[in-house]
């Protein structure tokens, strides 16, 4: 049976499983993230409240409960059970109800408004199977967001080499820069799936802010992609 799942992957983190939640730990990057990315998400899902939104490879939970407080009724998975264990707890801790299962996105059953693929598709195998799963439990009319690496050499220079060898924002050996997905490779995934891409946009780190910010034309390193399934 085909799966998406890589071993190797989810090692990297579910070692980091108690981390999660540590704003100056290894997950720093995607909290800083966190500020930009939602405002995203939310202006292409629509108001969350009320609606169910599914992320996968949810990892602790960081989009999920900022999701689940806007009134989205929100569901979690990923392949790694540390992963998960730490979402379950600090979801208790936090008083919110949020439903999280350990496994992936080509086993899990049913169909949300929205589905949301956040900084994991460049650590799954087979990205076409992956992609394909996350169209099936999308409802009709629903919406995709894709969130990964664009693969160049600037995104070689400043995702892979600084981001973990100068700067030390996340561990050595995160990524597979040969991992990192072209956005016209995503586009194809979706499109063979059933799903139309409506908009894509950049996210750049501004030095002077010291923080993420959205950019429109500049998709050369981090990007978002929406898609719709017919």
């Amino acid at each position: 049976m085909r799966k998406t799942a890589n071993a190797t992957e989810i090692e990297n983190f579910t070692r980091l499983a108690s981390e999660w939640w540590d704003e100056q730990g290894p997950m720093k990057p995607l909290h800083a993230l966190g500020p930009v990315r939602l405002p995203i998400i939310k202006r292409w899902i629509g108001d969350p409240k009320g609606k169910k939104v599914l992320d996968v490879g949810c990892g602790g939970g960081i989009i999920c409960e900022p999701l689940a407080r806007m009134g989205a009724r929100v569901t979690g998975i990923d392949a790694g059970a540390e992963n998960i264990d730490a979402a379950k707890a600090h979801a208790k801790q936090s008083g919110l109800n949020i439903d999280y299962f350990a496994t992936t996105a080509e086993d899990f059953k049913g169909q949300f408004d929205a589905v949301l693929a956040l900084e994991i598709i460049e650590h799954v195998d087979n990205p076409a199977l992956f992609v394909e799963s996350l169209v099936k439990l999308t409802k009709p009319g629903g919406v995709i967001v894709i969130s990964t690496l664009n693969r160049n050499l600037k995104s070689l220079a400043l995702a892979k080499i600084a981001a973990e060898y100068i700067l030390r924002w996340v561990p050595a050996g995160t990524h597979d820069w040969k991992k990192f997905k072209k956005p016209s490779e995503v586009a194809a995934w979706l499109n063979d799936s059933g799903a139309t891409v409506t908009d894509m946009t950049g996210l750049m780190f501004d030095p002077l802010r010291g923080s993420f910010v959205e950019n429109a034309r500049d998709v050369d390193v981090n990007y978002f992609m929406r898609a719709t399934k017919s």
